[in-house]
């Protein structure tokens, strides 16, 4: 069973591998883009007015777009929709169907099983990339080690596959079902990345290109990663790409190294080469955190997706608004849009809120926006973003006796899940599904 602690630690939560040769392939032509309209968008206006409630209890909420209409989306650090709750999950994904004015959700009941008080001594395994493409559906997982003199920092990215829609999950290497290994079985050879320079590409987040990832057209999947776990590291975005048929090679990864002048991309398959495609503002990344001992949370993983109407990239991204002392939430999160012609750049942005509270809510502790797919109108000028809260986490931290004593009542282990939840929902409300609508300004 997750313990108090256990829960808060996870509310907490924003939520080169194997050796390989150094082959090459051959580069194809450029996505397709619209200068001329990328040009013309000059800002995003939040829409207020459009701001709902749906639901759910958890964060993360990646999402892909599949060619059945349907769209995957990751949960994590809750039960979902599920209520009362079977578990309290460290990632679940669930499917969306309909728009954003009345969406329905359904869980994937085949997803491996990552209930947090199964193993509370095992690694943990937060979802985050997710893409469906050519009938697979993949997703990275990443993981945190196991310091315990420090908070402890994102070190590997497990990557897991269904080609079936969900019903049976595999392993990198095609063997089912899907094993979450134990710190000593964590290395390069059975995850996608581990223990790279400073933790880069532990976080990983896939750009989304349209229904079915029917907006490609050079035949490659686009990854954009974290440098790092501190603030200069985290705050520089990375990028890999993989020809699609060979996702699951981890030998086949090229890494961003640079533009040329002409504004093409360089790439190469040493992780050593990488460059920034993207700097954020420092400042957005915890030094500190609310409870001793807590975890470090995620500042700056994007959620990047190509608007096929307006033929350009949109990327949202957000950092942790630190306290005087590095306290993590010390105020409200940085949100930040940007545009740009190439999934590698160069991004301009189009959008900048120092304090970011949907709805005018000055107390509202907003993070981690993921651009929702297949909410963008027609003529993509209104997209859609879902995020969490963590309004009234403070509180929750300081009636954590309370939450004991209630636990000490629970008869059997989904008994004490339903409680945790319970508590959890009464103090933190916003931890849930909330979407709002975006528009774009043409200039």
């Amino acid at each position: 069973m997750a313990t108090r602690r256990d829960i808060v630690k996870q509310t907490l939560l924003l939520s080169a591998g194997m050796a390989c040769g150094a082959g090459s392939f051959p580069l194809s032509a450029r996505p397709r883009v619209s200068p001329a309209l990328a040009h013309r968008v000059t800002g995003v206006s939040l829409q207020d007015a459009t701001i709902r409630r749906l639901g759910g209890l958890g964060d993360g909420y990646k999402a892909t777009w599949a060619a059945d209409g349907r769209q995957f989306l990751a949960v994590n650090d809750g039960p979902g929709w599920t209520w009362p709750p079977r578990a309290m999950y460290n990632s679940r994904v669930w499917t969306i169907t309909g728009g954003p004015a009345a969406p329905r959700f359904a869980d994937l009941p085949s997803y491996p099983d990552l209930d947090m008080g199964t193993h509370p001594d095992a690694p943990k395994y937060h979802g985050h990339g997710l893409l469906w493409v050519g009938g697979r559906l993949i997703q990275f997982l990443a993981t945190l080690d196991r310091a315990e003199d420090r908070p402890r920092h994102w070190i590997g990215a497990k990557l897991i596959y269904s080609d079936d829609g969900g019903r049976t999950w595999r392993n990198q290497d095609g063997t089912t079902p899907v094993r979450f290994e134990s710190f000593e079985q964590q290395s390069r050879r059975t995850l996608a990345f581990f223990d790279e320079p400073d933790g880069c590409f532990s976080l990983l987040s896939i750009l989304q290109m349209g229904r079915g990832y029917r907006a490609n057209r050079d035949g490659f999947i686009y990854i954009y990663g974290l440098n790092g776990n501190t603030d200069g590291l985290m705050n520089q975005l990375m990028l890999l790409r993989v020809p699609i048929a060979q996702v699951l090679d981890r030998c086949a990864y090229r890494f961003f190294a640079g533009r040329r002048a002409d504004g093409s991309a360089t790439w190469s398959a040493d992780l050593a080469q990488r460059a920034p495609v993207h700097t954020f503002p420092r400042g957005w990344v915890n030094s500190a955190n609310v409870f001793p001992g807590d975890l470090v949370l995620e500042s700056w993983l994007p959620s990047v997706v190509f608007n096929e109407a307006l033929g350009l990239y949109v990327m949202a991204s957000t950092g942790v608004g630190c306290g005087p002392d590095g306290t993590a939430y010390g105020k409200p999160s940085y949100l930040g849009f940007w545009v740009s012609e190439q999934p590698w750049g160069p991004w301009r942005q189009v959008h900048e809120n120092r304090a970011w509270t949907p709805g005018g809510d000055a107390g509202s502790l907003a993070y981690s926006p993921q651009i929702i797919p297949g909410w963008t109108s027609a003529d993509g000028t209104a997209m859609h973003i879902a995020w969490a809260d963590l309004k009234g986490m403070l509180a929750f931290g300081r009636d954590e006796g309370k939450l004991e004593d209630a636990l000490k009542q629970a008869k059997s282990p989904r008994d004490h899940n339903r409680i945790e939840a319970e508590f959890l929902r009464r103090y933190i409300p916003g931890f849930a599904f909330n979407t709002q609508r975006v528009d774009l300004t043409l200039g």
